[in-house]
């Protein structure tokens, strides 16, 4: 069998001596890395893809012969590596940190006004780049040929995803020159392969992506290096770690020269107008870049200044994130409609024609309140702004007045409640109509849903149905009705048999004792969340002494407000509210009091993935017992994640910005 290449060595394989093979061999490396660092990096394809694929097969052919000249830096290793049970973990030479954001020009002077004043008599100059939405990760080069590949994790230590890397092109395994080197950078997927990828599932009928960024993390986690190949992730590079550079802008010179692509439009700036210049230019220009991108980075060019300024918190001062504006979209307002909440605040919502926006179909937007509507002059059949930001839910900012008919209407807040006819009132110096009927069927419908809530009482098998029909049939009022439920009262109603009445009613006594704070999260009292319920339960031990505080014993909590005080001053002196009490304790239900611990004090938690040895809902409770915050969303106030097995896109999140990972593990060493 002949091998045939563009280099034209014809001899028969099996003719070929070793030393011939290895010539050829490190020929036809040299070749395929040319072609790869062309189209990669400098965006040419010299040759085509079927060349390209015949000079893989000549190489792989001469390795198969004579395996010895196999090299860690072949191209034809991409591909070769097997499965893994997991991944390892590995500390990077050079601690990771997050960046601070600067949502726009007037941040942006602050920030050189801190820098300056820090620096009075340096002449600051800056290097604007753009900053991928993709994976952040951090390349070890030892003697110019890759040892490691590590995602960031907590900045410190990182999960190794060596395999992985070695199979996306645009990574060199073999740098132009010899030297030991830690590079960082980002793992991305364009849109035309995100959009391809999306079409192979729908094709399959599997689930799609809701956008690259996620697709691209999630591909570069996967065990299996035959599905990172096939779905062709990218790389560009933003930082070198190597002696001898005084600019970032070397920094990104360095990495071209040693076989890496960087961001191409990045740029010099001599000063702050030129950067507000580039961010002003690439606002809408962005959108027509085939990758995503969520921002741009703002270095101080000196290296050496960078070093100087130093870290306040997770950050360095010399580097800040700007963040382009959120993702809008417009779409038709079809409908106003309204919500009856558990205090029986009345609250407007847009129904929507469905649009995609930030990755994801709205159909429905929040309006806030019927002042809010007038204010915006919002009116039903209005061509309208959407806006929506990660995890925040959709707004509408606006109606577009100039594409109005004339046939759009104006919303007029019902008058009546359209769950129970009762009367909407507003009451004076509030913006949210309330319902205002005794005993609203909405209002204690949604109070008892919270009450059986995961953050209150936590009991399972209590869904809006079997609620509403609980209260359709006479057998509970309230909330506290529950625990005195049996499965005779149970059993003759549709939807139960014996067993299902059985599993209810012992689902409910077990749950009659109950955390300090959950109780009184549960209670639904106004304006007491989760985290209000926690303060109130580190400054009072017992319900007894709530019950008896005056209103300045409240307004002397850290974190509650004149608002919540009252709200809780008023509610433990509500007749009916002590009655519930009183049922409650009749019922059986208990309050256990525990130890206030404050190891977790001001911090902030967000739970990922699934937890081995405790529930997510224990975790949480761990979290506020000892002092800290449990939240459902990654945010720069979030102090730690902690992440189970098959973590989702708060891990990748988390990432992003910067926030430190932790496992379960670590996690239970700090609360014991």
């Amino acid at each position: 069998m002949a091998a045939k290449g563009l280099l034209g060595y014809n001899l028969p394989m099996e003719k070929i001596s070793f030393s011939d093979a290895k010539k050829r061999a490190e020929k036809l490396r040299a070749e395929i890395d040319r072609i790869r660092y062309a189209y990669h990096v400098l965006d040419k394809e010299i040759v085509s893809e079927s060349v390209k694929t015949s000079l893989m097969h000549e190489l792989s052919q001469i390795e198969e012969m004579y395996p010895e000249l196999i090299t860690p830096d072949s191209p034809t290793q991409r591909v070769a590596g097997k499965s893994l049970a997991k991944f390892q973990k590995v500390r990077h030479a050079h601690p990771g940190l997050s960046l601070n954001d600067v949502f726009d020009s007037s941040e942006m002077e602050d920030w050189e006004k801190r820098v300056q004043k820090l620096v009075p008599n340096e002449r600051l100059d800056y290097y604007a780049e753009l900053k991928l939405d993709g994976l952040s990760v951090y390349l070890t080069y030892e003697k110019g040929l890759l040892k490691t590949a590590a995602t960031r994790g907590d900045g410190t230590t990182g999960e190794d995803v060596t395999q992985n890397i070695r199979t996306i092109e645009s990574i060199p395994l073999k740098l132009t020159e010899p030297v030991d080197v830690e590079v960082r950078g980002e793992v991305y997927m364009d849109y035309k392969q995100f959009e391809k990828v999306n079409a192979e599932q729908e094709k399959r009928g599997e689930k799609t992506y809701a956008n690259p960024r996620n697709l691209a993390a999630g591909t570069l986690r996967q065990l299996d290096p035959k599905i990172v190949s096939a779905r062709k992730l990218k790389f560009m590079a933003w930082a070198i770690y190597e002696e001898g550079i005084q600019t970032h802008e070397q920094e990104h010179e360095m990495a071209k020269k040693l076989g890496f692509k960087v961001e191409p439009n990045s740029k010099h700036a001599k000063n702050l107008k030129e950067v507000e210049k580039f961010l002003e230019e690439w606002e809408d220009k962005r959108k027509m870049l085939p990758y995503q991108t969520d921002g741009a980075v703002i270095n101080v060019n000196s290296e050496d200044l960078v070093s100087r300024l130093g870290i306040v918190g997770k950050a360095p001062r010399g580097v800040a994130a700007y963040k382009f504006s959120a993702e809008q979209v417009t779409t038709t307002l079809e409908e106003i409609r309204v919500n009856v909440g558990r205090t029986g605040a009345v609250t407007p919502f847009a129904v929507l024609t469905p649009v995609k926006v930030a990755g994801t179909t709205v159909s429905r937007a929040t309006l806030h309140n019927e002042d809010e509507i007038k204010r915006k002059d919002i009116r039903i059949g209005d061509t309208v702004i959407i806006q929506k930001a990660g995890d925040i839910i959709p707004e509408v900012i606006g109606p577009i007045k100039n594409l109005r008919t004339g046939k759009e209407k104006v919303f007029k807040m019902p008058t009546e409640c359209p769950i129970c006819g009762g009367p909407i009132i507003k009451p004076e110096g509030e913006a949210v109509a309330r319902c205002a009927a005794e005993n609203c069927f909405a209002i204690e419908m949604q109070k008892i849903g919270h009450f059986v809530s995961k953050g209150a009482f936590n009991i399972e098998g209590l869904g809006e149905k079997i609620v509403t029909q609980l209260i359709e049939e006479g057998l509970i009022e309230n909330a506290a009705d529950l625990f005195a439920l049996t499965e005779g009262d149970l059993t003759p109603l549709e939807r139960f048999a014996e067993t299902s009445a059985k599993n209810l009613v012992e689902s409910i006594s077990e749950h009659k004792k109950v955390s300090f704070r959950r109780f009184l999260y549960g209670l639904g009292i106004r304006h007491v969340g989760a985290i209000t319920a926690s303060d109130i339960t580190r400054k009072f031990r017992k319900l007894e002494d709530i019950r008896s505080a005056s209103l300045e014993d409240l307004q002397v909590i850290d974190g509650i407000g004149d608002v919540a005080s009252e709200s809780i001053y008023k509610w433990f002196r509500n007749k009916k509210n002590l009655e519930f009490l009183k049922k409650l304790n009749d019922n059986g239900v208990e309050i256990v009091y525990e130890a206030v611990k404050n190891k977790l004090e001001g911090k902030t938690f967000v739970l990922t993935g699934s937890l081995n040895t405790i529930t997510r809902d224990e975790a949480e409770e761990l979290i506020r017992i000892n002092g800290g915050n449990a939240s459902g969303s990654v945010s720069k106030s979030t102090d730690f994640v902690v992440v189970g097995d098959n973590p989702g896109s708060k891990a990748d999140k988390a990432e992003q910005l910067g926030i430190k990972i932790i496992s379960e593990q670590d996690f239970l060493k700090m609360v014991k």
